[in-house]
């Protein structure tokens, strides 16, 4: 019974280290270990007509909050919102300010929950400081805990991440346009220039030739008319003599 409980114990424990093994070649994917930086210049800018555009990105979780979890995330909350105000928001005028504001970038993890807060705001100034105008932004989203080994940590910190920022592109975009329509750039772009001029070798011209003139036929000639006979003097028989 000692042996075949050892030799039991022994099959359980290779069975445990191989699992994994075999649960990948049966259709499991691995956990992602390399992620694509997060940016959005591919998206619309946003041209605002002021002359300068601000970040202000020392936003920290507060003491009194619970453990956040966004610095785990290969590209934690506060880079990825400050990336994508300096990917989407241009400075197209020449006077006042705009200052994009993190307020809040938070990920904390509640039992078998991630649980994400981004939150922001975009104000505007005049040359002199005053406020002008204002906007705001704010997303939140949830997502179940599936691994919580330090790759898989990274893999759904990563994901919920982007779905967050996906989010947070519209409605910033959406609140811009809203609240800010009257600072916001529309103009098409000017047209863009002639391409340069090319030179090629031509060959020499090939002559046009005049058509030739056509030939005219002389009109047809009416046929003479026939001369008309000339008048024959009439002359008298000479007279016969008569017979006695």
């Amino acid at each position: 019974m000692t042996a075949n409980r050892v030799s039991r114990r022994a099959a359980l424990t290779a069975l445990s280290l191989c699992l994994p093994a075999l649960l990948t070649a049966c259709g499991g994917e691995p956990v992602p270990t390399s992620f694509a930086p997060l940016g959005w210049d591919y998206l619309p800018r946003l041209r605002l007509n002021v002359a300068s555009i601000d970040i202000d990105d020392s936003w920290t979780p507060p003491d009194t909050a619970r453990r956040d979890q966004g610095f785990l995330a290969p590209t934690p909350p506060v880079e990825a919102l400050r990336r994508m105000a300096e990917d989407r928001l241009v400075a197209g005028g020449t006077s006042g300010r705009a200052t994009f504001v993190i307020d809040e970038a938070a990920i904390v993890q509640s039992r078998d929950k991630y649980a994400g807060t981004f939150a922001v705001h975009l104000d505007i100034s005049s040359a002199d400081g005053s406020r002008r105008g204002y906007a705001e932004a704010r997303v939140l989203r949830t997502r179940n805990i599936d691994d919580d080994s330090p790759e898989g940590k990274r893999a759904e910190l990563y994901d919920l991440i982007k779905q967050m920022m996906s989010d947070m592109n519209v409605e910033v975009e959406y609140q811009i346009r809203r609240s800010l329509h009257d600072y916001l750039l529309t103009g098409a772009p000017a047209a863009p220039g002639p391409g340069p001029v090319q030179q090629q070798d031509l060959a020499p011209p090939t002559p046009v030739l005049a058509p030739p003139t056509p030939v005219l036929a002389p009109p047809p000639v009416a046929p003479a008319a026939p001369p008309r006979p000339s008048a024959v003097p009439f002359s008298s028989p000479a007279p016969t003599p008569l017979m006695r």
